[in-house]
């Protein structure tokens, strides 16, 4: 039974370990996902934008199991194989950033953006971070200090790697406009930290964590003429808008301008732990020899699976129905006549709805009694945001069209109760 289960976890595994569902999975398949007792759900969680592929795919499902007939592991660093550096090719053909680009791989997100601020460090001699409010870059010390979001993520855990600093982000609906953001920025660079000691700034395209919100385009374009003038490392954090998720393979397709490093993960290798750092080869190239690695970094199984998820989102044009998805989904939650939903936003399939109380203030009430309702319906959703007033929708963009509709017939029928 579910209690037993539930009884055995929290006798054997810590209570940090947030869990959200109180059944367990036993089988998945594409966007479905069965429990122990056979129910079945709609999974619009996807591992938390893992599988953009869906749950075992069957395209990474054989890559995988090629692989594995093969060899499981030699540690790159010690014994390479020619499977990590097609990859690395791979990638460095496809991200936005023009000139030599070389990739390297790791094992979780987390690890990409602590090897990214490593690489920024190494090649400019400089130690100072620059984030922002609302990200989430990770759980490591490191990661936890650039991560804008105090609850749960680093309550208890510090003292926090330094320097690192946080500018507000741009958010229309909150009042924070790009003038504002940008400001905060030069008081840091006046106030805290030289120019002169700034290794690198980082953001994410669409804040994940954060509640899904847009970095709108006269931002992005003066974050990189601010790094230029300076000298600091532009990184990109791409690890939830990745792989098609955006209506893009990269987010950063977006903006006129170029970052200097991206870090991905997720559903780069279609629910196999991978992460990666692509950028300007001689920014990749600072770190001495042995600098870069990781006993599992670029797991032969992963890399397998990566390449079959590039082909996957190639071959099922996965871009293009990120966003005829992405557009049925924000027109279904406008028209649903919820007088609590503050905004509809993102690009493609990476959306997000904002709930706010009678009052206009954020309700994470609201937001919680709908994800509760949805998941009493067989839906799964998570809840997001600074306040935890989002509800974001992290379907894999492989769900049949008939399931698609049930989902939304589900969604738009407990919203328009709020």
């Amino acid at each position: 039974m579910n209690s037993d289960v539930h009884s055995r976890r929290l006798q054997a595994t810590p209570r940090g370990v947030g869990v959200m569902c109180d059944f367990f999975a036993v089988k998945a398949e594409n966007a479905t996902l069965w429990d122990q007792h056979g129910r079945e759900y709609i999974d619009f969680a996807a591992g938390i934008a893992v599988l953009n592929t869906g749950h075992r795919h069957p395209k990474v499902m054989a890559a995988v199991e090629q692989q594995l007939a093969c060899f499981t592991h030699t540690a790159f660093q010690i014994v390479p194989y020619e499977n990590y550096i097609h990859l690395a090719e791979r990638l460095n053909a496809l991200v936005p950033i023009g000139g030599a680009v070389k990739t390297t791989f790791f094992s979780s997100g987390a690890e990409a953006v602590e090897n990214a601020v490593k690489i920024a460090r190494a090649a400019t001699g400089r130690p100072g971070v620059i984030a922002f409010t609302g990200a989430f870059h990770g759980r490591t010390n490191m990661t936890m200090a650039l991560t804008g979001k105090v609850v749960p993520y680093k309550t208890g855990f510090g003292p926090f790697a330094s320097p690192v600093f946080h500018a507000r982000y741009p958010n229309a609906l909150h009042n924070v406009s790009v003038q504002d953001a940008l400001e905060s920025l030069d008081a840091i660079l006046r106030s805290d930290i030289s120019p002169q000691q700034v290794a690198a700034i980082i953001f994410e395209p669409v804040q994940g964590e954060g509640g899904f919100y847009v970095a709108p385009p006269e931002f992005v374009t003066a974050l990189r003429a601010l790094c230029d003038s300076h000298g600091i490392v532009l990184i990109v954090d791409e690890i939830q808008t990745g792989f098609a998720r955006t209506g893009k393979l990269f987010a950063s397709e977006y903006y006129a301008v170029e970052p200097d490093l991206i870090t991905m993960a997720k559903s780069l290798a279609g629910g196999f732990p991978l992460s990666a750092v692509a950028g300007r080869a001689a920014i990749m190239d600072a770190p001495e020899p042995g600098g870069l690695g990781g006993t599992y970094a670029g797991s032969p199984p992963a890399v397998a699976a990566a390449h079959a998820v590039l082909d996957v989102i190639a071959e099922e044009q996965l871009c293009a129905r990120a966003n005829q998805l992405g557009a049925q989904l924000t027109e279904a939650l406008n028209g649903a006549g919820c007088r609590a939903l503050a905004e509809v936003r993102g690009y493609g399939s990476m959306i997000a709805a904002e709930f706010n109380d009678a009052s206009g203030r954020p309700s994470p009430d609201i937001a919680k009694t709908i994800q509760q309702q949805a998941l009493a319906q067989g839906l799964i959703l998570l809840t997001c945001g600074i306040h935890g007033n989002v509800i974001r929708f992290l379907y894999p963009l492989t769900i049949p069209a008939p399931q698609f509709s049930q989902a939304l017939n589900i969604i738009t029928q407990i919203v328009r109760q709020h």
